[in-house]
């Protein structure tokens, strides 16, 4: 009696199907490496390796985890250096006008970039209304802000 096998073409769109989810969601490589070993499945059973499904299932899986211990640290260390690391857009060092006046160590408002934020003084002397500030630090949606 002959072992049941799976095609290679199935191991191949099994392969590619990973890959894709892979592609279309957030996860952080971890597909990836189920979808390169099915392919390689597919690829050898396509070449002539045609043994029964629990031995292509067993290479699939070692194959699979193997790669993905050995593969997947570097992989995410060699893209994660492309990202830069810094933040493009921040708003510290900007300057706002206050919008009404700000008692020292108090709260009130102030303009920056067009929109009003919920703004803190920092410092010892009260800020005027329409005074120039500038943001020493952003706490959430709260500029803190000094004179």
């Amino acid at each position: 009696m002959e072992p049941m096998t799976v095609a290679w073409w199935m191991w191949l769109l099994v392969g590619i199907a990973l890959l894709g989810i892979e592609i279309l969601t957030p996860g952080g490589f971890f597909i990836f490496f189920f979808g390169a070993g099915a392919l390689v499945v597919g690829l050898l059973a396509l070449l002539g390796w045609q043994p029964g499904l629990p031995v292509q299932g067993l290479l699939f899986l070692a194959l699979s985890v193997v790669s993905l211990l050995f593969f997947r640290k570097p992989l995410l260390e060699r893209f994660q250096r492309s990202i830069p690391n810094k933040q493009v857009d921040s708003l510290v060092g900007e300057t706002a006008v206050a919008l009404e006046e700000i008692p020292a160590g108090g709260m009130g408002k102030a303009e920056l970039r067009g929109s009003s934020w919920s703004a803190r003084n920092l410092g010892d002397s009260p800020i005027q209304l329409k005074q120039r500030v500038r943001v020493e630090r952003i706490d959430g949606l709260t500029l803190d802000v000094r004179a």
